[in-house]
């Protein structure tokens, strides 16, 4: 509040979501892989996902309407914030080569969006169990206005920022 002026609690910016997000574009080839990101992504939030389907055919991507091309799982309140707390001492250190999340990674309007190509830094998943290794696409929204005072609200809150 002091850095960016705010005379009122309630215009400073929190957090409004998480949003956990696994594309399936393995699954047009092996039927088999639906249940394991289903189960990958129910383990690491504790949730049951969405299954998202395509709204348009696409032919170059062998994409019909109707196929299931994603999942998808939003936390909010209490379970929200204990996968943050996970997220930043737990998963985030687990990361190869892990260096800082980029300022790049924020929209324009203060969420933040983080790509993780390997499922098994998150604690839940061990790696003797894994089928098959898929990536997972987690965003952060926020009431902020801008880059500036989201990336404010994720340092205070303890997110390791690149220099």
């Amino acid at each position: 509040m002091k850095e960016f002026g705010y005379k009122n609690t309630m215009a400073a910016p929190r957090l409004l979501r998480i949003v956990l997000n696994i594309g399936l574009g393995q699954a047009t080839k092996d039927a088999k892989f639906l249940d394991v990101a289903e189960n990958t992504l129910r383990k690491i939030c504790g949730q049951h996902p969405i299954r998202k389907k395509a709204k348009k055919s696409v032919s170059a991507f062998k994409v019909r309407q109707g196929m299931i091309v994603g999942m998808m799982v939003t936390l909010r309140g209490e379970k929200m914030y204990s996968f943050l707390d996970k997220l930043i001492n737990v998963t985030l250190p687990r990361v190869r080569d892990f260096r800082g999340i980029s300022a790049k990674a924020f929209d324009g309007h203060g969420n933040i969006s983080l790509g993780f190509k390997e499922n098994i830094a998150f604690p839940e998943i061990l790696p003797e169990e894994i089928e098959r290794m898929h990536g997972l696409e987690v965003t952060i929204a926020t009431t902020a206005k801008t880059n500036e005072e989201g990336r404010a609200l994720l340092k205070n809150l303890g997110f390791p920022f690149s220099k």
